[in-house]
């Protein structure tokens, strides 16, 4: 048997299993709902505008937060579970709020789909082809009701399938196969540190928790307050934005090309990048780096050799990363990752004596758990398939080609790689996937057209989802109260989706000046979007030729080697991950800043110490992240109050 990976067993042994199980759902947890759906989601949908990062952990803590100092006052109680599921239902409004509706318009008029003839193709349940529907800037009228209805129906399948199916991936991994899933103590250490607080900090484990997350909170909130307060409020205030730091990064790439061609070169000045690179393993940050150095000098040799043909002296670092991936990086990528994906599979079938050993180590689970019938989770599913299968094949007007892709996601790929991906995280923390399949298979259904790109399709990957549930399970929270606030969930979500994106979009055209970052990677976005778009327009794509064949050869063999070899010499297993995610044309500017922060925490804090630290930087990086939440919301709020009051008429 393999050695164990050292790294790796120090995160399994952060957290045990509790005795005991409470229910984490009540009236404290709805009107948690409430204050997050009205405060934090139109604050996520501008800074995810803004700044390209939104607030999801920032909203989580702060909501967290709040409700722990109201209950001090009122002389009552949190229980760990009970903070859990506000933390939980926190992150998770917030996430849903994704670019959505507001980069649909964008997309449907950007130059990107002018340029690749796509103009005019797409489907009413994308976005309205009536120019009309555009001049008010507003989401709610008749024009936009097929694209809400479809992003509805959307939300909630989707949301039924990962809550089902990723339970029983869980019971799969946890309780059949005792899999430790070692990077999951990193989000619970934060609730625990809460919890402690709230106890009063009793004892050595509350006082130095609670310790560490207020300095990471005072740390997030002056950093918050220069990189993100100051642009919020200029902007809004002065019709000007500005920074003390470049938003989302300083772009060096027209200083470097004489001595670097063909390299997008910068850096990120978000102090949370930092945080991040202290908090991941240690291993993954320098195989970004390491990859990172790779694609450095291996950029000018392809450049000088005429594989990156396009690029010119000039291009900005979106544009050279736009155009590096059309002649080269799309196909290795796709190459390096098909490598990924069979190494999972190879792991899921020869890991099996570690998982029984596993089995030896981990403590049965308590009855009072609260858990489901398996009857109940396959047959979610299956209704679930089906449907999603229907709603699909009406749209697309029951193509045949389509329709045997469906099926083949429905019911073969999505649970195989959602299975594979389970057990990966719980071996290993990674996640499995195969790239580019559902472009290549909707190319080969023979397809003419862009309509079948925006169907819901029945493929996920549920598998991540299992660290969720082994974070409930660590901090003692009944499955059945997850359940019931997802109930409670989806109808807040979707009023909080559709009232505050057309707000955000009543503001100002977006993108614009007024949103940095998306004025600045939007574009590129559209771009990559459209060049698969056009691959079943029925004539000769970018897409046709940024998909090289013995390109994406080289990159799946040299994936597999490097894996080979790294595994010879008994090198970390995070190693190999973050090495592909370096060689794969990775943005330069966050990985500087993740591997200064990797090497300050392992050389200087841990040495410092000890293997304390690794308890510390998860509970640091939540108050970091709160601490920011905190001044952010604070800013946003005086840009809406500013923005919603009319000026007097005397």
């Amino acid at each position: 048997m393999a050695k164990p990976d050292q790294e790796l067993e120090r995160y399994r042994a952060l957290m045990t299993v509790p005795d005991r199980f409470d229910e984490g759902f009540s009236f404290t947890s709805f009107i948690g709902v409430l204050f997050v759906a009205l405060v934090m989601v139109p604050g996520a949908l501008y800074m995810d505008l803004l700044a390209g990062a939104g607030i999801g952990p920032a909203a989580q803590w702060v909501t967290v937060i709040l409700f722990i100092e109201v209950a001090k006052r009122a002389n009552a109680k949190l229980k760990r579970a009970q903070i859990f599921i506000l933390f939980y239902l926190a992150g998770t409004i917030v996430a849903s709020q994704g670019q959505g509706l507001i980069f649909n318009q964008f997309l449907v008029r950007s130059e990107a789909a002018l340029s690749f003839g796509l103009a005019g193709q797409f489907p009413e349940w994308l976005a309205p082809s009536d120019p009309a529907a555009y001049e008010t800037r507003s989401f709610l009228q008749w024009a936009w009701a097929p694209a809400i209805g479809l992003m509805l129906f959307r939300m909630f399948f989707s949301r039924l399938d990962n809550m089902i199916l990723g339970y029983g991936l869980f019971r799969v991994a946890s309780d059949v196969e005792r899999l430790p899933f070692p990077l999951a103590p990193i989000g619970a250490q934060g609730i625990m540190a809460l919890a402690d607080d709230l106890d009063g900090g009793s004892g050595a484990a509350g006082a130095w928790r609670w310790r560490v997350f207020a300095i990471g909170g005072a740390l997030g909130l002056v950093f918050g307050l220069v990189y993100l307060g100051i642009p919020t409020l200029t902007g809004a205030l002065l019709g000007k934005t500005m920074s003390v730091f470049p938003i989302p990064f300083t772009d060096w790439t027209g200083y470097t090309q004489g001595v670097l061609p063909a390299v997008a070169t910068g850096m990120c000045f978000d102090l949370g990048q930092f945080i991040i690179g202290m908090v991941m393993p240690y291993w993954a940050m320098i195989g970004s780096a390491l990859g990172l150095v790779v694609t450095f000098c291996l950029n000018p040799i392809l450049y000088h050799a005429g594989i990156l043909r396009t690029w010119t002296p000039g291009d900005s670092t979106v544009v050279t990363m736009f155009k590096n991936n059309i002649d080269f990086y799309f196909s290795l990528g796709i190459g390096l990752s098909v490598a990924i994906a069979v190494i999972g599979l190879m792991s899921v079938l020869s890991l099996r004596r570690r998982a029984r050993l596993a089995h030896e180590q981990l403590a049965p689970v308590p009855k009072e758990r609260g858990d489901m019938p398996n009857w109940l989770i396959i047959g979610c599913y299956l209704v679930s398939t089906l449907v999603y299968i229907l709603v699909s094949g009406w749209l697309i007007d029951w193509h045949p080609g389509v329709m045997v892709v469906l099926l083949f996601f429905g019911f073969l790929y999505t649970p195989i790689v959602s299975y594979v991906t389970a057990r990966l995280e719980g071996i290993a923390g990674q996640v499995v996937e195969i790239p580019f399949i559902r472009e290549m298979a909707l190319i080969l259904s023979g397809y003419s057209g862009v309509k079948v790109w925006f169907i819901p399709i029945p493929q996920a990957n549920y598998g991540g989802q299992t660290v969720f549930y082994r974070q409930a399970e660590l901090t003692g929270t009944r499955f059945t109260s997850i359940w019931k606030a997802e109930l409670f969930l989806f109808p807040v979500i979707v009023i909080a989706t559709i009232g505050f994106s057309s707000f955000i979009w009543s503001l100002a055209e977006v993108p614009s000046s007024v949103y940095p970052f998306a004025q600045q990677m939007w574009e590129l976005n559209a771009k990559n979007a459209c060049l698969v778009y056009s691959s079943t327009s029925g004539e000769f794509s970018d897409f046709q030729q940024a998909l090289n064949g013995p390109v994406v050869a080289i990159g799946t063999v040299a994936g597999m080697l490097l894996f080979g070899g790294l595994s010879w010499v008994g090198a970390p297993v995070t190693l190999a991950y973050g090495l592909i995610r370096g060689i794969g044309q990775a943005m330069p500017h966050t990985i500087i800043p993740n591997l200064v922060g990797a090497l300050i925490g392992k050389y200087y804090f841990e040495r410092k110490l000890g293997l304390k630290w690794r308890e510390y930087v998860p509970v640091l990086s939540a108050g970091f992240f709160c601490g920011g939440g905190l001044i952010t919301m604070f800013c946003i709020g005086l840009v809406f109050l500013s923005k919603s009051s009319n000026p007097l008429p005397y």
